[in-house]
């Protein structure tokens, strides 16, 4: 089956209606063409032209929906107290070029050891959680012509 957009919200199917689920990993969001295969053993071809979200219904009719379920995944859930330390958190994580989630107390990123050992020895309270990475900042990665030509530099 070929899907080409998304039909609504996996809050809004009717009931009695047969769930069959296309999982995805968090990364694979923004991808306009993918094959995947349903919890049903259905082969399930997409090529969308927006991001593919948590619970986005791919298929509807009278007796099955197909929706989309984004898998869990590791992260590292930072807890912040006030703006000084988001600002703080933000530019150390940014500044590696991290994807992040950003809410009112803290900040999401995908688990690395790495990062998770810098944020704690920076001194900021972190946890390795597995949950669903909604909500999350993309951020594009840009070319450099000659070198750091426009500036950015990590001397």
């Amino acid at each position: 089956m070929l899907i080409e957009k998304i039909v609504g919200s996996g809050s809004a199917l009717r009931s009695g209606v047969r769930v069959d689920t296309v999982s995805f990993e968090w990364f694979e969001q923004g991808r306009k063409i993918m094959k995947k295969t349903s919890s049903a053993g259905e082969e399930i071809g997409l090529r969308l032209s927006e991001p593919l979200r948590d619970g986005d219904v791919l298929y509807e009719d009278e007796t099955r929906a197909i929706v989309a379920s984004q898998n869990p995944c590791e992260l590292i859930r930072v807890e912040v107290r006030d703006m000084r330390e988001m600002g703080r958190v933000c530019f150390e994580l940014g500044n590696r070029h991290l994807t992040l989630a950003i809410s009112e107390d803290g900040v999401k990123t995908p688990y690395d050891a790495p990062t998770f050992e810098y944020l704690a020895r920076l001194g900021f309270v972190c946890a390795r959680v597995t949950e669903k990475f909604t909500g999350f900042t993309e951020v594009k990665a840009h070319a450099h012509a000659d070198g750091h030509a426009h500036g950015h530099g990590h001397e």
